[in-house]
């Protein structure tokens, strides 16, 4: 439906869209987390939940990432940002809103800051802390030489750690945040603790919701947490309309 999507490096970018109903005018696109794709487990769940309830979806890869185009050493938040953008174009004439998880939840805030296309905003175990985040996970490991979490799929490249520590953190971003936007995190996730998105909620309007999911991890693991997940995002999108 709406053609290869291409970045600004030339780029293309890998993309499944569900058409839910096929009068709708809202969209909700929805992007990965550090190492990830638009094909976790997780993602095409609430994707195919949505779809069952008429709601457009558009699940993606970053550049770097699952079938899309480019080097998986140059995806960096920065560059992701403009990933998003370019889909951004290419869906042109809906009312976009935009799910990030993780690393794509520090996407989502940096776009959604600066571009009134999103007019929505979920975090799902959004990343806020950047530089702390990559100091903690990847501290021990020399860029350009290891691995993310000891995958040879996932190399750890000096640009990604720069770029993290260049960001250090998006709360500070909150406040440039007017639409609606749902957070949601689980207590038992150790990959982004959920003081993260306490913290970004400290510095939030009262456009903002926040979610908690007891004894849920960062991938949302197992099918009732899953489920849970996917029954608060419904929830909060019923109320805004959707």
């Amino acid at each position: 439906m709406f053609g290869e999507i291409r970045n600004p490096q030339g780029e293309r970018i890998d993309y499944t869209f569900s058409a839910g109903d096929p009068g709708a005018k809202r969209l909700l696109v929805i992007g990965h987390g550090v190492t990830g794709n638009k094909d976790r487990p997780f993602i095409l769940a609430l994707a195919s939940s949505l779809a069952g309830a008429a709601i457009p979806t558009l699940r993606f890869s970053f550049a770097g990432n699952g079938a899309s185009e480019g080097r998986f050493t140059e995806s960096t938040i920065s560059k992701e940002v403009a990933d998003l953008g370019a889909v951004l174009d290419a869906v042109k004439g809906f009312e976009v809103g935009y799910a990030g998880h993780s690393m794509g939840g520090a996407v989502g805030v940096l776009r959604a800051s600066q571009d009134a296309r999103i007019r929505f905003l979920i975090s799902l175990a959004g990343m806020v802390h950047t530089g702390a985040f990559a100091q903690r996970e990847f501290g021990a490991v020399k860029p350009d030489h290891g691995f993310m979490w000891d995958d040879n799929g996932c190399p750890l490249s000096q640009s990604f750690m720069d770029d993290m520590s260049s960001i250090d953190s998006v709360a500070p971003k909150a406040k440039s945040i007017l639409v609606p936007w749902l957070l949601i995190h689980g207590t038992e996730d150790d990959v982004v603790p959920i003081q993260d998105s306490k913290d970004i909620l400290g510095q939030a309007g009262s456009n903002a919701t926040f979610g908690q999911l007891e004894g849920v991890n960062h991938v949302f693991a197992g099918e009732s947490n899953t489920a849970a997940m996917i029954a608060m995002v419904r929830e909060w999108l019923k109320t805004h309309g959707w």
